[in-house]
């Protein structure tokens, strides 16, 4: 009897102009909940989505950022708004996106990822690490 494994071939990474546009600081890319997550060094800034059918309003590229930031990086990209899956009633969330479909989604982006390569202190953040419960 012979079996067959297929090996699973990745997921395309959506908008994947950022790799190129992050290129020279080293950027890697990991699996997060069902989309990508753009990494430089420790720090987190984008997560690239793009699922047709589900959730679209949600599609584009997110920006890991803090609250205290959002008016001054909205007054620079007007099309900034809060990722609707991860909002809630009683606190936004600290995530900014720019929609796939917005007219200057592109030429943003690539603005946003030349705040990145000069350290702009209002864009990424380090994860925190998961604490692992103490076996007994």
């Amino acid at each position: 009897m012979y079996f067959c494994l297929m090996a699973r071939q990745p997921k395309p990474i959506p908008f994947d102009f950022i790799l190129d546009e992050l290129f020279s600081l080293n950027p890697r890319v990991n699996p997060m909940f069902g989309c990508h997550a753009i990494y430089v060094g420790e720090k987190l800034y984008f997560i690239v989505r793009d699922k047709p059918g589900v959730h679209e309003e949600s599609n584009g590229v997110w920006i890991s950022t803090s609250t205290e930031h959002h008016a001054s990086l909205q007054k620079e990209f007007p099309a900034l708004k809060s990722v609707e899956i991860l909002s809630m009633p009683s606190r936004e969330t600290p995530w900014r996106m720019l929609h796939k479909d917005e007219e200057r989604f592109e030429s943003d982006v690539i603005r946003i990822c030349s705040l990145v390569k000069k350290g702009d202190p209002r864009l990424g953040k380090v994860p925190q690490k998961k604490n692992k419960k103490k076996q007994k």
